[in-house]
């Protein structure tokens, strides 16, 4: 399966369903980044997706966006293809 990087914060209910809808579709390891307890991630996740907000999901190299974003590719059938690579 890809590898799936998500940047996160502790008390986010987006980032816990996006991690529910992940693990619900076979995700076994979630590379999670918590920016709330480290302001250096904080900055580079900005920095790699111009984006403040948590969650952010990369599905291996390609950014998805957060948690709307993941639902919208389950709800088309697109998540399943992006996970097997």
């Amino acid at each position: 399966m890809t590898k799936i990087t998500m940047y996160s914060g502790q008390s986010c209910g987006y980032c816990h369903r996006a991690e529910q809808l992940l693990k619900l579709k076979g995700v076994d390891h979630l590379d999670k980044i918590l920016v709330d307890t480290d302001p250096e991630q904080l900055e580079k996740m900005i920095e790699r997706t111009g984006r403040r907000t948590v969650p952010q999901i990369f599905i291996g190299y390609v950014h998805i966006g957060g948690f709307d974003d993941l639902a919208a590719l389950e709800k088309s059938g697109e998540l399943d293809l992006m996970l097997k690579g």
